[in-house]
């Protein structure tokens, strides 16, 4: 991104429009125009203008940002530690166990989504819902989520189970991986996520389904309950035959009846 583009994501980031950035920063609403979307031109293009030092440093000073950031060397936007969630916790509220004290693989079917929001860090709920232990899955706390829609079709269909590992830190996530995100707005979602926790205090979520009817979208941090990064899944389509294995399937056909052929007429 470019210096404009970038003062554009500030904007952005702390939910402003032109007008008002340019009040906080004290210039007027034209200055930050010209800068973001630039002056018309005699041909009807438009030709943005290069900020100078006082709205540079204005914006810097008003909004405690990463004077790196603007100039395009790191992608931290705010000074410091960049965005944090004191809300998010580093470990899940509630596990279950079995006798053995191994930790148990707990099942989230469609029909207790609801109750979820409200009863993931309830005790006693999670431990009304089903559970079972899978070996190999370790090194982690770890939940099953029944899928529920077709905004990820292609990959994932409804009804398929996908198994999550928590997510200890929201830093940590993974640009473009597939991530189960519980939040207090949209509850619980399966997504492709793009990581922008440090950089604007969000994540974006993207849907394998390409129909138009899935546009991505962000998520401000302090609304994510838990996330859960997707290992393994298990799924209920059985995929069709490859093109190469009916053509292979016909010409076996053919030789067997072929055969067949050769033989009644031998036995005449």
């Amino acid at each position: 991104m470019g210096i404009s583009e970038r003062i554009a994501a500030i904007r952005d980031t702390f939910n402003l429009n032109n007008f008002s950035l340019s009040k906080r920063i004290g210039v007027t609403g034209t200055t930050i125009d010209s800068i973001i979307n630039g002056r018309p031109q005699p041909d009807g293009s438009r030709k943005k203008t290069k900020p100078g030092y006082d709205v540079l440093t204005a914006i810097i000073n008003e909004f405690n940002i990463n004077p790196e950031y603007l100039f395009a060397k790191s992608d931290i936007m705010v000074k410091g530690e960049g965005f944090t969630s004191e809300k998010y916790a580093g470990i899940p509220q509630v596990v279950s166990v079995n006798d053995s004290g191994n930790e148990n693989v707990v099942f989230v079917p469609i029909k207790a989504r609801a109750g979820y929001l409200n009863g993931y860090g309830d005790a006693s709920y999670i431990e009304n819902l089903p559970s079972f232990h899978i070996p190999f899955l370790n090194n982690g706390t770890f939940r099953c989520f029944e899928v529920l829609g077709n905004s990820m079709i292609s990959t994932f269909f409804d009804g398929d189970l996908v198994f999550g590992k928590y997510v200890e830190n929201l830093s940590d996530i993974k640009n473009g991986y597939v991530y189960i995100v519980v939040s207090k707005n949209d509850g619980i979602v399966l997504k492709r996520v793009i990581n922008k926790v440090h950089e604007q205090g969000k994540l974006i979520l993207k849907s394998d389904n390409k129909d138009g009817n899935h546009p991505p979208y962000t998520i401000n941090i302090e609304d994510v309950m838990e996330v859960w990064f997707v290992t393994m899944f298990a799924s209920k389509q059985m995929p069709e035959p490859l093109g190469i294995y009916n053509r292979l399937h016909d010409l076996e056909s053919q030789l067997i009846e072929l055969k067949e052929q050769v033989n009644r007429k031998n036995d005449v």
